[in-house]
């Protein structure tokens, strides 16, 4: 069975992602960058 879910995480590849949730024994199939925000430092700075 697929099952789609959405994560926001802060400082982290998705490569990152995926080796975590693989060593959890989670099957990955795809990983989908859909939006990157700002960091809050780096929104000040603008």
């Amino acid at each position: 069975m697929d099952v789609n879910f959405m994560l926001k995480v802060e400082d982290a590849k998705a490569m990152d992602i995926q080796k975590a949730l693989q060593a959890a024994g989670i099957k990955v199939t795809s990983i989908i960058e859909v939006h990157k925000d700002k960091g809050e430092e780096a929104a000040k700075a603008s």
